[in-house]
């Protein structure tokens, strides 16, 4: 669902140091609403200067207006209900509708004005992480800026003087706001449309909840324990797959706003981290790798030819995190024959089923309460994936056609590349 909506409620705005009146509110432009989790493949920049532009993964880059050499954005901080994955559900807060928010693109040297309504049950501010700009502008609540109330609409203004890879997120009651979902991605585009010019070019964040099996609501306080890791607030198989054409040159940009570091693993191939939050890496300094960690509040912008083709795997290469619902209390039963005491059990409770005797891959099938997702799940060609949480499908093909995003299905491996049992048929 997408919908288009403006807030002419007469908040007052503050920009700099001063107030517009109510009659200057009502100019301000519309903010697209997007409420579902498609990657929305993006459109040929509609106004302004030419880019060439990412593509948020499971989510969108916002619209904007140009108005007397200012391009200007709307943002509304809101309560979302964010799907994590089909079954699953989560009551969050976010922006436009979304958790994280619409990515926001524009060109060095671009005069931004970011409208910012609060529509929370409490006060909020946005920082704009990484970015030069004055220090009113840098969205610290109390230090930099009033926070803003619920109800009201705050401006931004500030030149987006350094090209590069950044963030957005609240700097006002941080362990809850960022815990429920609140952040966004911003991307700087170079002036020069060839400077840093890649064949596809995907955004994403990566963050984390602790939401209890049965319920919708993050946990707030957990420091450590969480048991959803996602991606652009999305775990697999929710994740939608990072679609390339063979031979194009893939840049991947993601960011942590999570509460640990995530080392990224790309499989089938090498890249080279070619970009941080604090700008690009000369090609001097750059070397192969297969995994890049990625500290909290860091950016990193990877870069590889898709030269082979097939379905590669791209995902956190810590365990938990390619997990879901993980309940961190369950003892080990490995080894443990269950078999008499599952009997009485089911006497009692028919649906009951012992697990975790021989490992767990067997999780991937049981029975979830409502609104709660296994902690391995999806099924691919030769059977259940069991992974979940920070993992999704790098799919290169030979025949995917320039600017095409769409999913082309699973990879059809030609005859005799597939591994095989011993003394077995080779396929």
């Amino acid at each position: 669902m997408v919908s288009r909506r403006h807030f002419l409620g007469g908040a007052t705005a503050l920009i700099g140091a001063g107030f517009v009146s109510r009659a200057n509110a009502a100019s301000i432009p519309e903010a697209q609403i997007v409420q579902h989790a498609h990657t929305m493949p993006p459109p040929a920049p509609p106004n302004g200067r030419p880019f060439n532009p990412v593509v948020t993964l499971n989510g969108w880059s916002a619209p904007w207006r140009m108005k007397s050499g200012w391009k200007e954005f709307h943002l509304i901080a809101e309560p979302v209900i964010r799907e994590l994955a089909p079954g699953m559900k989560a009551t969050l807060w976010g922006y436009n509708g979304s958790s994280p928010g619409p990515t926001i693109e524009v060109v060095e040297d671009d005069k931004v004005r970011i409208f910012v309504t609060n529509k929370l049950p409490e006060h909020t501010t946005i920082h704009w992480h990484g970015q030069r700009l004055p220090n009113g502008m840098d969205g610290v609540g109390g230090v930099t800026q009033p926070q803003i109330p619920p109800g009201k609409t705050y401006v931004y203004e500030f030149e987006a003087k350094r090209p590069g890879t950044f963030m957005y997120h609240p700097h006002a009651d941080e362990v809850t706001q960022m815990a429920m979902g609140m952040m966004g991605f911003w991307v700087t585009h170079p002036k020069d449309p060839q400077q840093h010019r890649v064949d596809r070019d995907f955004v994403f964040l990566l963050n984390a909840y602790d939401i209890e099996p049965g319920s919708s609501t993050p946990r707030v306080n957990t420091m450590l324990d969480f048991n959803l890791w996602t991606w652009n607030s999305r775990v697999f198989p929710g994740i939608d797959p990072i679609v390339c054409r063979q031979g194009d040159r893939v840049r991947i940009r993601c960011g942590n706003l999570s509460m640990t570091n995530h080392p990224i693993h790309l499989h089938g191939h090498e890249f080279e981290v070619t970009g941080t939050d604090g700008g690009w890496v000369p090609p001097t300094a750059r070397w192969p790798e297969v995994t890049t960690d990625v500290a909290v509040g860091q950016m990193r912008a990877i870069e590889f030819d898709a030269t082979e083709s097939g379905d590669w795997a791209f995902h956190c290469h810590k365990g938990h995190h390619t997990m879901n619902a993980m309940g961190h209390d369950v003892p080990t039963m490995i080894g443990v024959d269950q078999r008499r005491i599952a009997e009485k059990v089911v006497r009692i409770i028919p649906d009951y089923m012992a697990m975790g005797s021989k490992g767990m891959a067997d999780m991937g099938t049981m029975q979830m309460p409502e609104n709660t997702l296994p902690m391995m799940s999806g099924n691919g060609p030769f059977g259940p994936i069991e992974m979940g949480g920070m993992f999704t499908i790098v799919k290169i093909r030979p025949d995917q056609k320039p600017g095409d995003y769409s999913d082309p299905g699973w990879y059809r491996h030609p005859k005799g590349s597939v591994a095989y049992a011993l003394n077995g048929k080779k396929e």
